[in-house]
């Protein structure tokens, strides 16, 4: 009796412990590898970075519009966003306004941003570089 209750203590553990790491991925937290150079010599190809999805508001992670903003992302902050053609890329904002925002790479010419494809909506964005 009490190795099948211990049985399922561990068993709904494990779950809430999946479901609360669930959650924090896809609405507050979450963690990507840097690919390019574009960010060198401040992130590195490789580097790991740390997300934080809620730095400008609430957002379901399958909707491109947040529900809640409450801030927008300034400029010199790192953000993590979706470009116009879709792709997940890593820049550093220059200039934003109210729906729009500027994104350029650290390294110059090697760089794929805004310089090409243009001003991208402040709803493109993921969430907001806290470390790397």
């Amino acid at each position: 009796m009490y190795n099948r209750l211990m049985g399922k203590k561990a068993t709904f553990a494990f779950i809430l412990a999946l479901l609360t790491a669930l959650f924090l991925k896809l609405f507050i937290f979450d963690f990507i590898i840097a690919q390019g150079q574009s960010m060198e010599p401040s992130i590195k190809n490789g580097n790991i970075l740390i997300i934080n999805r809620v730095s400008y508001g609430i957002k379901l992670p399958w909707k491109q519009v947040y529900l809640i903003r409450w801030a927008f992302p300034k400029a010199g902050e790192v953000v993590v966003f979706y470009t116009p053609a879709g792709d997940l890329a890593v820049k550093r904002c220059t200039q934003a306004s109210d729906k729009n925002f500027y994104a350029k790479g650290d390294n110059g010419i090697a760089s794929y941003d805004s310089r090409s494809y243009g001003n991208i909506p402040v709803d493109n964005i993921i969430g907001k570089v806290l470390g790397y």
